[in-house]
């Protein structure tokens, strides 16, 4: 098409350009609950700046965009398997099955066959996990108004957290008020060893045995947080207490401990899942009751606990040791004088000697006091926090953040429409008298030209141009 001047010659118009459209790639990258749906009032620049990763992070976002289907699929095989072949079923029965029930006293012993079913609730939590962040709880964040796609992850891994603790938290509590130890550190330490459990006490133990070993992989496969480390050392602690507990027979004080640590974890998700919906005030009720609770369970009662391990259990369980299952049981005995086997041998052989001395007790409080210690470097950023909201700050997760987070940026934009960025015309149709000279070179001095010279209007700053274009990285 040609535009025709006011001396009558015809120039041959510029093609025109076909405004340039920002959409998502259709193709999904990582689950839902780490980016934003294909809403179209919903806008991510993502900013990236990383070396080319190794097999071990590829294997980790793997498994990460593929935990609902490889969970849900090995779960589906071994049901496909133990219902179509019948020779199985001896073997798949033990993965959702309490192993070494004992029929003359209908309680349960403990072994290495409970390792079979230990796997199956790691697997299963892994999924759960995954399908709840991802298909219902990080759909609930956007529903009500979180946009920001690292604050849906927040939110969905919280508000997980706090699903699972209001289910244990009761269990546990159920066990506890239920048992002779209620409200009675001294018997936490009675009728030594008792070899077998019911079946809910040990369900509870190897479903939280279970969720802390799935914690751990959690948090090496997913983004890593500031205080990767403390956690990382927080959950093995928790891990080898809870298997030294179950293998020497003292699941009531493990009981006691899980109940005391877990409490707290009612109120922090459900704060945090506030401040992410902008419940200010809620959050900050239940961000004083969470600091109240964390210092009387994790600094009052489980330092009674501490004391009653140094004190109560010296009093009341000598330095013996006991062999045998529950229907024959044989001892006491005293400790073995040379070797360490004895040590190991409650982990690998439950019907074997069991012992009970200073040492192994002083070991048990060690671990125990080494929480404690954590816990403790916790409590001082909970102050720090509870000051800065006193002085009429918000409460803030200090442990939130991501250690990639000065590589990675991302914003995210609402909009009622699908963005569009549409260049400035390139040309103008105008008289030759209206052609100022003088204009034009001071524009080229203060504007940002093409290759061709042509000046784009509305974009004398570079960083603007820059930032409205979508480069990599927002020009401050």
């Amino acid at each position: 098409m040609d535009v025709k001047t006011e001396n009558g010659t015809a120039t041959p118009k510029a093609p025109s350009t076909r405004p340039a459209v920002i959409t998502r790639n259709s193709s999904m990258n990582g689950p839902l609950y780490r980016q934003a749906e294909n809403k179209k009032n919903i806008v991510t620049r993502r900013v990236m700046k990383r070396k080319e990763d190794g097999w071990v992070k590829s294997l980790a976002r793997w498994l990460v965009e593929n935990q609902i289907g490889l969970s849900f699929n090995l779960l589906a095989l071994l049901f496909l398997a133990h219902f179509l072949f019948s020779k199985a079923q001896p073997f798949t029965y033990k993965f959702f099955t309490l192993c070494y029930y004992n029929p003359n006293t209908g309680k349960y012993a403990a072994g290495l066959e409970d390792f079979y079913f230990m796997v199956f609730c790691v697997v299963l939590f892994t999924g759960l996990r995954a399908l709840f962040m991802e298909h219902l709880l990080a759909p609930l964040a956007r529903h009500w108004g979180i946009t920001q796609a690292k604050t849906i992850t927040r939110f969905s891994e919280q508000a997980w957290l706090l699903i699972y603790c209001c289910v244990v938290w009761p269990l546990g509590m159920y066990i506890y008020t239920n048992s002779p130890y209620f409200l009675n550190m001294a018997e936490l330490w009675t009728n030594w060893p008792d070899r077998e459990l019911t079946g809910v006490m040990k369900g509870y133990m190897l479903a939280q045995w279970s969720f802390w070993i799935q914690q751990v992989l959690v948090i090496h496969i997913e983004e890593r947080r500031k205080d990767h480390w403390q956690m990382l050392t927080h959950h093995f602690i928790t891990i080898i207490l809870i298997a030294s507990a179950y293998a020497y027979h003292q699941t009531r004080v493990g009981n006691l401990i899980l109940v005391l640590m877990d409490v707290v974890d009612l109120f922090l998700p459900l704060g945090k899942c506030l401040k992410y919906l902008g419940y200010t005030t809620a959050c900050d009720i239940f961000f004083g009751m969470f600091m109240v609770s964390w210092f009387i369970a994790r600094h009052v009662l489980y330092m009674m606990t501490c004391w009653s391990v140094h004190v109560d259990a010296a009093r009341l369980i000598p330095n013996v040791c006991y062999s045998g299952s529950m229907d024959n049981l044989t001892g006491p005995f005293s400790t073995p004088e040379e070797g360490y086997s004895h040590v190991l041998e409650p982990f690998v052989n439950p019907t074997g000697i069991v012992c009970f001395n200073d040492n192994i007790r002083n070991s048990f409080l060690a671990s125990l006091l080494f929480l404690q210690v954590l816990t403790l470097m916790w409590f001082v950023v909970i102050v720090r926090v509870a000051m800065k909201v006193l002085k009429g700050g918000s409460p803030e997760d200090l442990r939130s953040g991501d250690e990639a987070e000065e590589d990675e940026g991302e914003e995210e934009v609402d909009s009622d429409e699908e963005v569009t960025q549409s260049p400035q015309p390139l040309e103008e149709e105008v008289g030759v008298e209206a052609i100022d000279l003088k204009r034009r070179v001071h524009a080229k001095r203060v504007s940002v030209t093409s290759t061709t010279g042509v000046s784009l209007p509305g974009h004398s700053d570079r960083r603007e141009l820059l930032n409205r274009i979508g480069c990599e990285k927002q020009i401050e």
